[in-house]
């Protein structure tokens, strides 16, 4: 079903923030620079991005920087056969967190139908990696669906992050207009269910932007359909528009900072163990403070 084009330009005054500075931000930028590694905290030009590092967590995302699917929320650059993976990402990966001295970090990846197992075997190595050498960061992987294929993601699992996720994004009416067609929210859910069966101790988190299109109800309907597959962590943010061009939607609206209150509050209903929810929080915002008051609050 199409996207009602009704779209808003004029950011409100929530909406603003600051050019990222800080030692912090310099740093993991020019390092991760200087190794060819690519954050989504960049590609995503996420506003978020001076606080998060100069917290100590930073998003990394592998298998290159081109996807294969062209999902019209998202900046990143599409491709049918972008490069092969980087054999030397993980090394690099597990160095610069090394060097950076990062508590938390959030692995995500582009997603790659051109290669056999999807990159599957790739991002387990870059967690294994991570984990020998970096035992006392937490890793959470925001991961690609693999066309909903159990065994792949049971690979990736199987390297023990501490947190699994993958995003819904938006709600089921508006999916088809707005992810590629090799996604679906049907297909997120049963990705999302696997998690819980593969690793029942493992938290697991998805997210959802608004100002897409959808009603109240669809969004909360969202969240009801994402606690009866076991998710625990939930992000609710406002869409931005990543440019002008063709391929992104317009936004349509700009939801006030009560509105996401409001869906907190219905979430935190619903049984949701943590949840971060504003205009500016994005699927990765303040990962580490959500995952450590959940773990907090499971002893408890």
């Amino acid at each position: 079903m199409p996207v009602a084009e009704s779209p808003v330009s004029r950011f409100p005054s929530w909406l603003r923030v600051k050019l990222p500075t800080g030692e912090n931000y310099e740093k993991i930028k020019r390092v991760s620079s200087a190794r060819n590694l690519h954050t989504v905290c960049e590609e995503a030009r996420c506003p978020n991005i001076a606080e998060c590092w100069g917290a100590g967590t930073a998003t990394f995302m592998v298998l290159g920087e081109l996807c294969t699917r062209g999902c019209r929320f998202c900046s990143v650059s599409s491709a049918l056969k972008p490069p092969p993976p980087d054999p030397l990402e993980p090394a690099k990966l597990t160095q610069t967190i090394q060097e950076m001295g990062l508590d938390y970090i959030v692995l995500t990846t582009v997603c790659r139908d051109d290669l056999p197992d999807q990159g599957a075997s790739h991002i387990a190595q870059c967690v294994r990696s991570i984990r020998s050498a970096c035992p006392n960061t937490k890793i959470e992987v925001l991961m690609q669906d693999f066309r909903g294929d159990k065994s792949l993601i049971a690979r990736v699992l199987e390297a023990s992050p501490d947190v699994a996720a993958h995003n819904l994004e938006t709600v089921r009416r508006l999916s088809p207009a707005i992810r590629d067609v090799k996604a679906g929210y049907e297909q997120s859910l049963r990705v999302l269910s696997y998690f819980r069966e593969i690793l029942p101790q493992t938290p697991t988190k998805s997210s959802l932007l608004l100002g897409i299109g959808e009603t109240e109800e669809e969004v909360l309907e969202s969240l009801r359909d994402l606690r009866s597959v076991g998710v625990s962590m939930v992000t609710l943010g406002q869409y931005l528009r990543p440019d002008s061009s063709g391929r992104n939607l317009p936004v349509h609206e700009f939801l006030p900072p009560e509105r996401f209150d409001f869906y907190a509050s219905c979430a935190r209903k619903m049984g949701f163990s943590e949840i971060a929810s504003g205009p500016l929080v994005r699927s990765s915002y303040h990962a580490g403070e959500l995952f450590l008051k959940g773990s907090k609050a499971d002893a408890s």
